[in-house]
């Protein structure tokens, strides 16, 4: 083991590209010896919420594509969740492979020999129930892996040194509500090399899915528990052990240079000059703020490799006033002012002045809003090369439409190299103000007159016309509504725009005046607000004054009067009318109306119909005026008697009028039919069929007389023993006894089942 470690030593100081392929055949000597597999560029794990208790946890390992050894590919990795305020270990989840992809280089151009790696995805997902994962510190994830790259220049023992992917996450309750949290993620990944000299910028930041604030910086990355002897150690908790430096390396010296590695706090944007070649690993912690309260941090450990490039000088971009003639654009003491009548281009000059440079053209908005400027002529091409120019040319133009209110706005002209590893720019930072050419309102005018409010009736139409004039023949659009709620749509007015004819377009306003437009009481005003919108070629839309015409739908109603030759109520309600069978009855019935609103009059029995019983109503009506007779021959039909009393027939004679507040006039009537007058029933109780010819039958002269259903229907007598001695359906019916004497009983049916029971006693 130490003639292995003398043997790194060793390799330093082999010239760089003997190094290369001296540290590959290490690492082909060492695949037959797994816990010594050096693969690790860095990396870091997030946390996603799914739905309900579902979160998904996925590490994001970058894997050394040239010097790592196959064997160090995992098919799975291990992940420990741990409480933060104790460290004890709350679970254990398996983070199998799920993909394995090469990474980009930004120019592909740019591609060395000795820089590939590969971004290796492991990924599950699991359960965080409110009931366990409820500390008040939270928790945190760890995955432990070794080794690191064996190249790397800046730590002590590279090749035995692992690393601890590390995550911090809040309870997911809290102040007893779901508080639910995902990490960031989407961090883009290092595939660039920086070169010696030369200033390196790249944007190494996340992205939050709840919108939290992102804090980035420094951070020595963790060694942790794994070593070259226990590579994949199960997962345990913090502390974990950190990196050591090299002399001459820290926290905030990761990577030697001017300046040294740093990190923009809020933007995340990596930024250094390297001094030294070699390949170099560093750290950077992400840390997750919500309202001011820090919930959470990711840690992530990555590598940057430094090379010799050959000089690369950056390109210039001139910009000039117009399309001919004048001076260079000076950022910071220029203005571009655009107005309507001065030209919209400018003239763009960019070059490099290294041989054979492709050059690229390109816009960022600062400031700058709206509708981004065309480029035009050569935005892309080659400068210093046989049969290219040595300077290329292109036209910028604004739009027309471009107001900027007033505020100078500001845009990037940024012109690129092809250099590597990263292009480099020059960029002119151009102040605008700009005024679009005048546009007119338009105005609206009508037809309706003067003499507001418009007083319209029920039954007619109000109609007028509406004319729009816009003066830059913009197109133009109505609108009609109503204020305080007054809806005319729903009501039947309508609004019908025609063609519109240069700077002039015409609408008719239509409202056929019925029922619905009389308002509650009647007489209130409503208010038609109609409004006329251009819109200019720039999409801006300009409304003309509104018109406002009121209205009042005048109406008002004197209810109908009824008339007829019935009786007039009583005090205690309507009257009744006794009538006798086959006595007919007849009476009259006028409405009147001083409006002249149509009348009608109607007849309707309450729980019968009238022809049924054979009553009649015959009516006619019209404007202001109805009259209508009513009869009735009184019949058996419909006629019942209960108890002997004969059954009421409740009429509602109705004269309705025909308008928008309609008050109908009612009339109730009673009718009854009278049973005729009958003696008082007083049956015999004693006969004497002796042959005197005196009381020799029982007979009942004085029962009540038949009337319609209430008829005789027969006699029935009985033994005092219950035996039926006689029976009759005669009313004149006469028995004379049964020879012997003695007390017998009767029973009288009529046909609606009334019953009249009673004795007699047989005296011989």
């Amino acid at each position: 083991m130490l003639h292995y470690y003398l043997t790194l030593r060793a390799a330093r100081l082999v010239p760089a590209r003997g190094r290369e392929w001296l540290g590959l055949l290490l690492l082909l000597l060492l695949a037959t010896a797994p816990a010594r597999a050096t693969h690790i560029v860095g990396g870091e794990l997030d946390l996603q919420y799914l739905q309900g208790d579902r979160y998904q946890l996925s590490l994001n390992l970058y894997f050394d594509a040239i010097y790592g050894s196959p064997g160090a590919l995992d098919a799975d990795l291990t992940a420990g969740i741990f409480d933060k305020a104790t460290n004890r270990q709350v679970a254990t989840l398996v983070l199998p492979l799920a993909s394995n992809q090469f990474l980009n280089y930004t120019n592909p151009a740019c591609t060395v020999g000795t820089l590939s790696t590969r971004r290796l995805l492991y990924r599950n997902t699991l359960d965080l129930p409110a009931s366990i994962y409820n500390g008040s510190q939270g928790y945190y994830v760890a995955v432990e892996r070794c080794c690191r790259n064996i190249m790397i220049d800046n730590i002590d023992q590279p090749g035995a040194a692992g690393q601890a992917f590390y995550l911090e996450f809040p309870a997911v309750v809290r102040g007893g509500q779901p508080f639910r949290d995902s990490t960031p993620s989407i961090f883009p990944p290092l595939a660039d090399y920086a070169c010696a000299g030369e200033l390196f910028t790249y944007d190494f930041a996340g992205q939050d899915p709840d919108g939290d604030s992102l804090v980035y910086d420094m951070v020595t990355p963790l060694n942790g528990h794994a070593n070259a002897v226990q590579s994949k150690p199960a997962p345990l908790p913090a502390p974990y052990s950190l990196i050591t430096w090299r002399p001459g390396y820290s926290t905030t010296s990761q990577i030697l240079g001017t300046p040294a590695l740093s990190i923009g706090a809020r933007t995340g944007r990596l930024t250094v000059r390297p001094s030294r070649l070699g390949l170099f690993v560093f750290g950077v912690r992400c840390q997750e703020f919500r309202r001011g309260v820090k919930i959470g941090e990711t840690r992530r450990d990555f590598q940057m490799k430094v090379l010799s490039c050959p000089q690369n000088a950056a390109p210039s971009v001139l910009m000039l006033p117009g399309t001919s003639g004048g001076g260079a654009y000076v950022p910071g003491r220029d203005t571009l002012r655009l107005t309507p009548t001065g030209p919209r281009c400018v003239r763009l000059r960019f070059t490099d002045p290294d041989n054979a440079s492709q050059l690229t053209l390109s816009l960022s908005p600062v400031t700058y809003s709206g509708a981004l400027p065309t480029l035009t002529g050569t935005t892309t091409g080659m400068v210093h090369s046989p049969g290219r120019p040595d300077t290329l040319v292109a036209t910028l133009c604004f739009p027309d439409c471009l107001d900027t209110k007033g505020q100078v706005n500001y845009l990037d002209v940024i012109v690129s190299d092809n250099g590597c590893s990263l292009p480099k720019r020059d960029t002119v930072r151009v102040a605008i103000v700009a005024i679009p050419a005048p546009n007119s309102l338009p105005t609206l005018t009508h037809t309706a007159g003067t003499a507001l409010p418009l007083h319209v009736r029920v039954g007619q139409t109000l109609a007028f016309d509406l004319l729009a004039t816009d003066p830059d023949r913009d197109p133009i659009t109505f609108t009609l509504s109503g204020n305080n709620g007054f809806a005319p749509g729903s009501v039947g007015a309508t609004l019908t725009p025609q063609a519109q004819n240069g700077t002039q377009r015409q609408a008719r306003f239509s409202w056929p005046i019925t029922c619905a437009a009389v308002t509650d009481p009647p007489g209130q005003v409503r208010e038609l607000v109609f409004t006329a919108t251009s819109l200019t070629p720039c999409g801006v839309r300009q409304v003309a004054p509104t018109v406002t015409i009121p209205v009042i739908v005048d109406y008002s109603n004197v209810p109908p009067v009824l008339t007829t030759t019935f009786p007039p109520d009583s005090a205690g309600g309507p009257p009744l009318i006794r009538m006798s069978l086959g006595h007919p009855y007849r009476a009259t019935l006028a409405g009147t109306d001083a409006d002249r609103d149509l009348l009608v009059l109607s007849a309707t029995g309450q729980g019968f119909s009238l022809a049924d019983v054979g009553m009649t109503f015959t009516a006619t009506g019209g404007p202001g005026q109805a009259q209508a007779t009513f009869g009735w021959l009184p019949a058996c039909d419909g006629v019942s008697v209960v108890n002997g009393v004969a059954r009421e027939f409740t009429v509602v004679f109705q004269l309705q009028e025909s308008t928008c507040r309609a008050q109908p006039q009612t009339r109730t009537v009673r009718f009854a039919v009278a049973a005729p007058a009958a003696p008082e029933f007083v049956p015999p109780n004693v006969i004497t069929p002796n042959g005197d010819d005196k009381n020799q039958f029982f007979r009942m002269p004085t029962l009540p007389p038949d009337f319609c259903d209430a008829r005789f229907a027969d006699v029935k007598i009985f033994s005092r023993w219950g035996r039926q001695v006689y029976q009759s359906a005669a009313r004149d019916f006469q028995w004379a006894g049964e020879g012997a004497g003695g007390v017998y009983y009767y029973v009288v049916t009529f046909a609606n089942g009334r019953h009249y029971k009673g004795w007699v006693e047989v005296v011989l």
